[in-house]
């Protein structure tokens, strides 16, 4: 079978990170083309947009976005137009109506298209998921707390309209929630905390149901040190489990469980080939509704100046 001819646009931190390894060490997938306006990839074509990738450069059969959700739904759209599969790194658009738009088109091309939750992907998250079918769960508290000096350093385009601020690490929680919990995840009230010189928020609180579980998410951008505090804890009558490291590190009744290695992004594009393959898509857009009700319905508190 031939290998997935791959492009990439976007070639900033989480590309170089977690997308190109992932990338590489998966033979289903040969990278061939780079559109990026910052440092160059070595070792593939590169090109300056993505117009000029798919007008001149080699012939891609999927591209995967990893540049700012703000100006995304564009260049997306593109890609489709031009009868690619696509990869979009969360959150998917700047808003809810482009991504469903960019859903329908999909659709409508029949094109294999992924909504990257990368978080998903943990590997505790389907080890909960089984345990959940045994249990009546009751409450869901997460912290998703991380410093954003160190993830996104002197990255603007977080704290403008579009970049959500805290939400773009929160939005992570929200996809494992959503995909784990029995219900639609609702939201009751929230309380978001913005930098008097920014326009994203810094920190926020969110009160949240699920049917009859109740959910509490603090989400906070300014965590103090090096270490993060990424964790999930579903309480049921039968028990507890907690999800923490984003979900690699998975408790039950506070006994370890032993979980596989792999990493998240080494999975997520084992599924992207799964979708390539049959031509399906899987581009849900619930995280990012609960971020948009956060902001339609929450109160607004104004904090100190936030400086690099």
């Amino acid at each position: 079978m031939q290998p997935i001819r791959l492009g990439l646009a976007g070639y900033g931190k989480i590309a170089q990170d977690q997308h190109l390894p992932a990338i590489t060490s998966n033979p289903a997938f040969e990278l061939v083309a780079v559109a990026s306006q910052g440092a160059p990839c070595p070792g593939v074509a590169n090109f300056g947009s993505l117009g000029e990738l798919l007008a001149t450069g080699p012939t891609v059969d999927a591209i995967a976005f990893c540049t700012p959700p703000q100006g995304r739904f564009a260049l997306v759209q593109q890609a489709l137009a031009a009868g690619k599969h696509v990869l979009v790194e969360k959150p998917p658009c700047a808003s809810v109506g482009e991504a469903l738009a960019l859903v329908a088109v999909a659709e409508r091309q029949q094109l294999a298209g992924l909504f990257a939750w990368h978080s998903r992907f943990a590997p505790g998250v389907e080890l909960a998921r089984e345990w959940l079918a045994n249990l009546a769960l009751q409450q869901v508290h997460i912290q998703w707390k991380e410093q954003v000096r160190k993830w996104h350093p002197g990255q603007e385009w977080i704290w403008q309209p579009g970049g959500l601020g805290v939400f773009d690490p929160g939005i992570n929680a929200l996809s494992i929630a959503t995909a784990l919990l029995p219900a639609p995840l609702l939201l009751q009230g929230a309380e978001l905390s913005f930098p008097s010189n920014r326009q994203a928020p810094i920190a926020a609180q969110l009160q949240m149901q699920a049917g009859s579980v109740q959910v509490r998410a603090e989400f906070g951008f300014d965590h103090p040190g090096d270490d993060e505090l990424w964790s999930i804890e579903l309480r049921g009558a039968e028990g507890t489990l907690r999800l923490d490291n984003g979900g690699a590190v998975v408790h039950v009744d506070g006994v370890p469980r032993a979980l596989a290695d792999e990493g998240e992004y080494t999975l997520l594009y084992r599924h992207f080939e799964q979708l390539v393959r049959s031509g399906q898509r899987d581009m849900d857009v619930q995280p990012l509704r609960v971020v948009a009700d956060a902001f339609l319905m929450g109160s607004r508190r104004q904090g100190a100046a936030f400086e690099w």
